[in-house]
């Protein structure tokens, strides 16, 4: 028997049926997609689950899109996005790698373990913050750890609002205390490096194995990709959880914005130094070398904020020559077309 959805429990909101003509809303089929492959999509709908074919003239599109498809199950248009996470692509290709859409809440998870890195967690808050997404970090492993508070107070000193917690992903109990952002409707998303526990943690919140699970390298402490595509899964509190594979590279671009919110202590206290172009060295009038100075402020704080920064403005700066490369090369080619056109005309 087809299993059909209703929007509502799919995440349907005001802000996406205003995108719809009432043509659109009475003759065609919304659609979210819940898995991205090579070629088709597989989406969910009221008429349950479908193949989507993709065609080279379909936008860039991630797992949480909402989809306009006909009534032939073809791709019409995508609908404007509540969020969206995206990346550099890895590697040296000059491109924006697109993660997940149209989520409210983004689980960090971290291992208590070797592999507990603060600069990830502040990668991975850049990119939620950015998004407007609300972040949750989930330090998990906590059945291994000899002393979790530790490492809580570690990351609750990031930002007194972040909400933190330590999990044991194979008790379902311990993975319940996230069930309060897991509501019916509501779409979470699960982000963080190999091995960390999320496809055990998922497991545990869906109370059955909907992912695959292997054992971290037992030399490190890093893992193994277990999850290799996107996808979303319905829970059985209702809510919406999408996952996504281990990104150990994540490479900053065009979030400036979402930097400064995440040091957001370091960009209140630079509105304060003498010089606007003050670059928090040894320059007289500094607020933020003082801050350190006086103990208020971490000089690891500092450090990976300049680098983000630096980072994203690299980026950045090479994803704008790469667009202004393919709009050179694009007016060639009109201009080339052009005038073929104009010399068969003319014989």
């Amino acid at each position: 028997m087809k299993h059909s959805y209703s929007l509502p429990n799919l995440g349907w909101q005001t802000f996406f049926q205003q995108q719809l003509t009432l043509n659109e809303w009475q003759e065609c089929v919304v659609a979210r997609v819940g898995r991205q492959e090579r070629s088709q999509l597989e989406v969910l709908t009221s008429r349950g689950k479908q193949t989507v074919p993709l065609n080279r003239n379909a936008p860039a599109l991630t797992v949480g899109d909402w989809i306009v498809l006909s009534q032939e199950g073809q791709f019409e248009r995508l609908l404007d996005r509540l969020s969206l996470f995206s990346r550099k692509a890895a590697g040296t290709a000059a491109s924006i790698q697109l993660i997940a859409a149209n989520v409210d809440t983004v689980f960090i998870v971290c291992s208590l373990n070797q592999d507990f890195n603060l600069n990830r967690i502040e990668r991975y808050l850049v990119l939620a913050n950015q998004a407007k997404v609300e972040p949750v970090v989930v330090l998990s492993k906590k059945d291994l750890c000899t002393n979790p508070a530790e490492y809580l107070e570690q990351v609750a000193a990031l930002n007194p609002l972040l909400s933190v917690l330590a999990v044991n992903s194979l008790d379902p109990g311990s993975a319940g205390q996230l069930e309060p952002w897991c509501r019916p409707g509501k779409t979470v998303a699960f982000l963080g490096s190999s091995g960390v526990g999320k496809s055990t943690l998922i497991n545990s919140l869906a109370g059955g194995p909907v992912q695959r699970t292997e054992a971290i390298r037992a030399g490190d402490g890093k893992g193994r990709h277990t999850t290799t595509g996107r996808s979303l899964h319905l829970l059985p509190s209702g809510g919406l959880l999408l996952d996504t594979p281990g990104m150990r590279e994540i490479q900053l671009a065009d979030c400036e914005l979402g930097v400064e919110e995440t040091f957001f202590e370091i960009t209140e206290l630079a509105k304060q130094c003498r010089f606007t172009d003050c670059q928090h060295q040894s320059e007289p009038g500094c607020r933020v070398h003082q801050a350190i100075q006086d103990g208020v402020l971490d000089e690891r704080r500092l450090t990976s904020f300049r680098k983000l920064l630096k980072e994203q403005a690299f980026n950045e700066a090479t994803l704008e020559e790469r667009r202004n490369r393919d709009r050179k090369l694009g007016r060639f080619y009109r201009s080339v077309l052009a005038g073929k056109r104009q010399l068969k005309k003319d014989s």
